[in-house]
């Protein structure tokens, strides 16, 4: 997301959304485990309250740095590439963003799985540790298993890039005319970030709801059907009312807006000083 004439190459992207991803993910960790226990539906104190909130850590640990990596260099190909015109440049960076986010899922959602089953204490004692939980996703779901919700994330996910990334880009381009400068500093695309990543995470809240659940459902699909995520979406608003697809909002909010600072103000410190030794 580089302002200026000369764009990162794939490898830059790569190294620098890795970075970025790590920093991010292991920096708000504590948060993410109050907002997933907030939206698990044995609720937040049988979830776990606030005890080990560290749990689940190790797969963000090995899934971070990639999923972000994939993500960003898919971004930064797809939008260089693209041909359309500046004049629909939100439309680009809405579409580069969405292919993004399909690619960076298929390593994201297997680590999402294992993290939102081992910080609602899903499996109890046999499943205290990220690799326990792997271990037992494994075992009672095969390796489909660790594509549960890859749907309802993609159906987070899209919507969610689709509102921060063009406000993202428009906000930088913005505040670029009025310093007359560009690229800007990372911490300056820090701000224009965290504006951008708190509006869409507000936004976005019951999708997020719906993925947590979706994600936490034990049952197995090959022995009874499983509710469809309309249905799934409706139910929740039926049984717990509108409270309950905006649970966890508030941290969310908080999490990815001081988290969208981070994440997006790292990445371009390190791309920005990858391409300076080019």
């Amino acid at each position: 997301m580089t302002d200026g004439d000369v764009k990162p190459t794939f490898f830059q992207s790569l190294v620098a959304g890795g970075a970025a991803g790590t920093a991010v993910d292991l920096l708000f960790f504590p948060i993410d485990t109050i907002k997933t226990r907030l939206q698990a539906a044995q609720g937040f104190a049988r979830a776990g309250g606030l005890k080990g909130i560290y749990k689940g850590v190790g797969s963000v640990v090995v899934g971070s740095a990639p999923g972000a990596a994939v993500f960003f260099s898919t971004y930064e190909t797809m939008k260089k590439h693209s041909p359309l015109s500046q004049d629909m440049a939100p439309l680009n960076h809405m579409l580069s963003a969405s292919v993004g986010e399909v690619a960076a899922c298929l390593i994201r959602v297997p680590t999402e799985v294992i993290k939102t089953r081992t910080q609602t204490m899903t499996y109890g004692p046999l499943g205290k540790s990220s690799l326990d939980a792997a271990k037992q996703v494994l075992l009672n779901d095969g390796w489909s298993g660790f594509y549960r919700g890859f749907r309802s994330t993609i159906m987070r996910e899209i919507p969610f890039t689709s509102l921060q990334f063009p406000m993202y880009e428009l906000l930088k381009s913005q505040l670029s005319q009025k310093l007359d400068r560009k690229p800007l500093y990372a911490h300056e695309a820090a701000i224009c970030g965290s504006i951008a990543g708190g509006t869409a995470a507000a936004l976005t809240t019951p999708l997020d709801v719906l993925k947590t659940r979706v994600m936490l459902d034990l049952r197995d699909p090959s022995k009874e059907k499983l509710p469809s995520l309309r249905h799934r979406m409706k139910d929740i608003y039926v049984k717990e009312g509108i409270r309950a697809l905006y649970a966890g909002v508030v941290p969310r909010t908080l999490w990815i807006s001081a988290g969208g600072a981070v994440f997006l103000g790292v990445y371009e410190w390190v791309v920005h000083g990858l391409m300076s030794y080019t």
